[in-house]
This record gives C-alpha cells, sequence and structure tokens, in this order.
C-alpha cells in the first residue's frame, strides 16, 4: 500500500500529539498516586479508555465493510492481550510513584528490545548477529539507566523493566492476529479484558478509595480521557501508514518525558538517564533500520539474511 506524503506528515504529527497525551497521563498518574493505588488509577485508565476504542472502531471502514461484526475467530487471544496490559499498566503506574518520572519512562522504551527476543520463540522469527546486537546495547543502556550497584537502586527499578516486557509481550501477540480483523476491534478486545483485570486487580488490593475532591475527580477523567484519546490517535495515524515510518519517532518521548518531569516536578534525573538513554535508543532504532532493510529485500523479491 502506497501512503501520500501528506498522510505521512500527519499520521507523524498525530503519532507525536499520542505521546504528549502519553506523557500528560503518567503526569497526572503521578499527581494521584499519594491518594489512590496503581491498580485503581488502572482501572479509571480503562473505564475511560473504553470510549475512544469505540469511537475507533466506528470510524473503521474496514470494520463497516466486514459487516460490523463483533466476534472474531482469536477471541481468547484478544482478551490474553488485555490481561497482560493489566500488569503492565499496574507495573508503570506503580514505578511512577517510585522512581523519578523521566527514569521510569525511559526504562519501559526497553519494549522494543524485548519484542525482538520474543518474536523468536513467539512468531518463529530468524533474528541475526544485528538484531542481537541491538539487544545487546539496549541491554547495556537499561542497566545503566537502573544502575543496581548505586546505593540508590531499589528493587522497585524492575517495575517498569517488568512493564516493558509486557507491553512488548502485547505487542508480539497482537501480530499472531489474523490480518483481516480490523486494529481497532483487536483494540476494543484489549481494552475490555483491562478493564475487566484492573476491576478485578484493584478490588483484590483493597478496593477503591473515597475520593478526596472534586479536584481529583477532575484529574482522573482528565487522566483516563488523556490516555484513551491518546490510543484513538495512534490507531489513525497506524492506519494512515506503515508502522515502520512511525517507530522512530517514538523515542521522541524520552526528552518529552524529561522536559515534562523537570517542568512539573522539578526532577532532572540527568545522571541516571544518561548515557544509557542513548543506548536504549540506539538499539531500538538499528531494530527498526533492519526491520526495514529485510522489508525493503522482500518487496524487491530477494530472500534476505538472518536479520
Amino acid at each position: 500500500m502506497t501512503h501520500s506524503k501528506d498522510n505521512v506528515t500527519l499520521a507523524i504529527i498525530l503519532s507525536l500529539v499520542a505521546l504528549l497525551l502519553f506523557d500528560v497521563m503518567g503526569l497526572i498518574i503521578k499527581y494521584l498516586l499519594p491518594r489512590y493505588s496503581a491498580a485503581e488509577l488502572s482501572a479509571y485508565r480503562n473505564f475511560f479508555g473504553i470510549f475512544p476504542s469505540l469511537i475507533a472502531l466506528w470510524s473503521s471502514s474496514g470494520w463497516h465493510a466486514g459487516g460490523r461484526v463483533l466476534k472474531m475467530r482469536q477471541w481468547k487471544l484478544g482478551l490474553a492481550r488485555g490481561f497482560i496490559v493489566t500488569f503492565a499498566q499496574f507495573l508503570f503506574y506503580f514505578s511512577l510513584g517510585t522512581m523519578a518520572f523521566a527514569t521510569a519512562t525511559t526504562i519501559t522504551y526497553a519494549n522494543a528490545i524485548f519484542m525482538t527476543a520474543l518474536a523468536i520463540p513467539l512468531l518463529g522469527e530468524r533474528v541475526g548477529l544485528i538484531r542481537w546486537s541491538a539487544v545487546l546495547i539496549g541491554f547495556v543502556g537499561v542497566m545503566m539507566v537502573m544502575n543496581p550497584t548505586s546505593d540508590s537502586f531499589s528493587t522497585a527499578a524492575f517495575a517498569p523493566l517488568g512493564a516493558a516486557f509486557l507491553y512488548a509481550l502485547a505487542g508480539v501477540t497482537a501480530r499472531r492476529m489474523d490480518p483481516d480483523v480490523p486494529s481497532p476491534l483487536i483494540n476494543l478486545y484489549s481494552v475490555a479484558a483491562a478493564l475487566i483485570g484492573s476491576l478485578s486487580l484493584a478490588i483484590y488490593a483493597g478496593g477503591f478509595s473515597t475520593l478526596a475532591s472534586m479536584s481529583d475527580l477532575f484529574w482522573i477523567i482528565a487522566m483516563g480521557s488523556c490516555g484513551g484519546t491518546a490510543v484513538l490517535l495512534l490507531v489513525v495515524s497506524y492506519r494512515m501508514t506503515e508502522q515502520s515510518n512511525l517507530a522512530p519517532f517514538n523515542y521522541f518521548g524520552i526528552p518529552i518525558a524529561f522536559a515534562a518531569g523537570w517542568l512539573i516536578y522539578g526532577e532532572t534525573p540527568f545522571e541516571d538517564l544518561f548515557p544509557g538513554a542513548f543506548l536504549i535508543i540506539g538499539g531500538g532504532l538499528l531494530v527498526i533500520w533492519r526491520e526495514r532493510q529485510v522489508k525493503r529485500s522482500i518487496l524487491r523479491g530477494v530472500q534476505p539474511p538472518p536479520n
């Protein structure tokens, strides 16, 4: 499928706006965490995330052309992805309450590294020297950001790393879904399952706290709306161009997160983030570059080597 230059540019802009909204959501979560648990906030996030997911599905021409069918063959896998996201959200939200905003956010960008490793057992992909080198570079970057040898190291640093692994697992399993199923329908299944999972987790963890103020209600609604709208924008942008055109721009989220944490919470974890963050970005970009090279070889009818 070919895409016009205007569509690619607009898709990149939408994806960057989505990144900004995700960071706004994270900042609100960090603000609310002293009064509400990570499980509660995950449940609120998924409740408000249902509505943008429904909008995305209703606006999907592929879904309408297919007869507006809500059932899909791999419904169990679709729901499983949602339950995976439940625990990914919980771990990431928990980390925001124990770490600097930019540090927790940066560690989750290791998901691109995990996706490469998980593609071997789950998708049967062959991974060669280049992508294994990218995994190693990214892993070294993660270790540098976590800095397990420092006196200030806490096991809480494993929470965003666990979130990155689970987000990667959700991403890889999405590639196992039937290609003719509209992406918004897959997303709706995942959000619905994540809502059920997060509600169950919140109840198991002690239930929901009484709202401290109407101001908190406003911020909870804003949190869910930002997260849901960001997902909707990503769905729209992915329909406008190939994901490989957008993936390199995802790493703009790291400097955005650093600036946001500095401006809002006065956090400046520069020594924690750098140079490890550069290695995480470098490893991720190397994976993206190699995947694009392989895809071009396939389109030219050339059998690519293990990548």
